[in-house]
């Protein structure tokens, strides 16, 4: 529908809301102001947020990274390193505060749940690069997000563009290989039977789109079967590789396994990789829970953008990096000391993007004095959405699907693509 800037999508999901105000978004006034107590009460307000309030600093240093200076968390070592390569956001802002719900609006636009992922909209509206492979994957954590699999789901969509997500530990697929003594020739021959059967029934039931799905299934699992082993085989990368990537080292190898396989699913022709890092959600202990999943991240992150980068793979791979919303500049759990932390915010957050058609080095919006609030080039998650197809060169307000007496949309019913973010 437009010229494309990207043909793939590698989108970090922060599971959990991490705190923009400790990340890319620091406010000295909340050190002007740390600890002053304040009430808050009104039925427009959540429980979570009324009672007494307490400003919070940040419990971490802040540095200036790169040529374009951006702003960084001290924890971030190594994703310093291509900050010039990034384009932080600072003016999206979402509608719930609550995880399930707004994982559901992050990730299919639609807060309620029930309808097609991003990653499904853009297999409908791509099609596949590879045959052989799932056109879109998943790599959760060993437990799943809130909201369970319908934060992959194909929704109103044919079955075929659910994402498969991929098991984070033994192997990421299970029966990749065949039954002992069953032949590929004789796999191929009983499929075929079952090919002619299941036609036989599909032209008896026209519209029985799970039949066809299946069929589907079954026939890209066969191809799975001869290429997916040899794609997932991280151990077959060189000693050097799964250093850069933090594989070996007991914080950051779990993530640093799924940056890896997420750069050789995109090579191998994936259209949209979404990868899980849970535990975001800090209402204490803030320093000790974001300063160790950043470090689980930052390695493995800086490297995927680096690897891309080398391998001329990152002007066409557009990586997002997000969580469900932000978090609250103040906190009414505790007082004060090393154990502090912070509620949930939908009204302020920050995510970045890097590669795909977007600008590299710059840092887009931004929130107020204290970090509550988005205030500058101020969008709905829905205009990110927008963005995002329109950068994979789809038109949101065509890709479209007829589906209960209308036709819908990723946006629901409309957006505006975010200018300022696009090269």
């Amino acid at each position: 529908m437009f010229i494309p800037k990207a043909k793939n999508v590698i989108f970090l999901m922060m599971e959990g809301g991490p705190s923009h105000l400790d990340t890319f978004d620091p406010k000295s006034s909340l050190d002007k102001f740390h600890m002053k107590k304040f009430t808050r009460e009104g039925e427009k307000f959540s429980k979570m947020f009324t009672g007494n309030r307490y400003i919070v600093k940040s419990p971490f240093e802040f540095k200036k990274a790169g040529q374009s200076g951006a702003d960084m968390c001290d924890r971030f070592v190594h994703l310093a390193d291509v900050a010039d390569d990034l384009c932080f956001y600072r003016g999206c802002q979402g509608d719930s505060v609550n995880h399930p719900t707004a994982q559901y609006h992050m990730n299919t636009g639609n807060r309620f749940g029930g309808d097609p992922a991003i990653g499904s909209w853009v297999s409908y509206g791509l099609g596949a690069i590879n045959d052989n492979v799932p056109s879109f994957v998943v790599l959760p954590e060993v437990a799943f997000p809130q909201g369970g699999a319908a934060n992959w789901s194909n929704g109103f969509l044919p079955a075929k563009y659910q994402g498969t997500s991929f098991r984070p530990i033994g192997s990421p697929i299970l029966n990749l290989e065949p039954p002992p003594g069953l032949s590929r020739y004789h796999q191929r021959e009983s499929l075929d039977l079952l090919q002619e059967l299941n036609e036989q029934h599909r032209r008896q039931h026209p519209d029985h789109d799970e039949l066809s799905a299946r069929m589907n299934n079954y026939e890209l699992a066969f191809r799975m079967q001869l290429e997916v082993p040899e794609l997932v085989d991280i151990e077959a990368e060189d000693s050097t590789t799964k250093e850069f990537y933090g594989i070996g080292n007991t914080l950051t190898d779990a993530f640093g396994r799924k940056c890896l396989l997420a750069r050789r699913l995109v090579e191998q022709g994936v259209r949209y990789v979404q990868i899980f890092s849970g535990g975001w959600d800090s209402h204490d202990f803030l320093e000790r829970a974001h300063g160790t999943l950043i470090q689980s991240v930052d390695k493995p992150i800086a490297a995927l953008i680096k690897d891309l980068k080398r391998r001329g793979m990152l002007e066409d791979t557009l990586v997002v990096w997000t969580g469900e919303f932000g978090r609250s500049p103040d906190n009414g759990i505790r007082e004060g000391g090393i154990a502090y932390g912070r509620d949930h915010n939908q009204l302020g957050m920050t995510m970045w993007f890097a590669g795909g058609g977007v600008k590299a080095g710059y840092t887009i919006g931004a929130t107020d004095e204290i970090g509550e609030q988005a205030v500058e080039v101020v969008h709905p998650i829905r205009d990110v959405h927008v963005t995002l197809l329109h950068l994979l060169g789809l038109d949101d307000n065509k890709l479209t699907y007829f589906h209960g007496g209308r036709y819908k949309q990723l946006s629901q019913f409309g957006g505006k693509v975010i200018s300022e973010l696009i090269a």
